[in-house]
């Protein structure tokens, strides 16, 4: 399960919402062996592209550098689907290679009449895709 502040799930919907109709990407870091995100960062989608998105090799290599300085790994890699659901495509599934994180997306089209979005969380793992359940709260329990 991924628990997730409602801090850090707004910045995710607002930043999937503003880069719209392109896709939107990015990392939310956090203590390196916690799992619990704390730290969001988007990121450009260096393709530019309503249907795919591409961290841009500089700034990611810069944020690596950053999170081993900090002590960090990333927790969350999320990026938005702008006409379909928020599932992982096949495409998706082959630029997982983060075996730890909770891949979030976020589908700015209104694929189910639930609303203008959807946030489904999955582990990526060896090319096999598990949905898990998101819990947001107002803060996290203290370590």
């Amino acid at each position: 399960m991924l628990t997730i502040t409602q801090a850090l799930y707004d910045q995710i919907v607002a930043h999937s919402r503003a880069d719209h109709p392109d896709e939107a990407c990015g990392v939310v870091a956090g203590p390196a062996g916690t799992s619990r995100p704390e730290r969001f960062i988007p990121m450009l989608n260096a393709a530019r592209s309503p249907t795919f998105y591409e961290f841009d090799s500089a700034d990611l290599l810069k944020l690596y550098r950053e999170m081993d300085d900090r002590d960090e790994e990333p927790v969350i890699v999320y990026h938005s689907h702008t006409a379909t659901e928020a599932y992982p495509s096949r495409t998706d599934v082959t630029y997982a290679n983060e075996p730890g994180a909770h891949y979030v997306l976020v589908s700015t089209a209104d694929t189910d009449d639930a609303g203008p979005f959807q946030f489904r969380s999955y582990r990526i793992v060896d090319g096999e895709i598990t949905e898990e359940d998101v819990e947001v709260v107002e803060a996290y329990e203290p370590a």
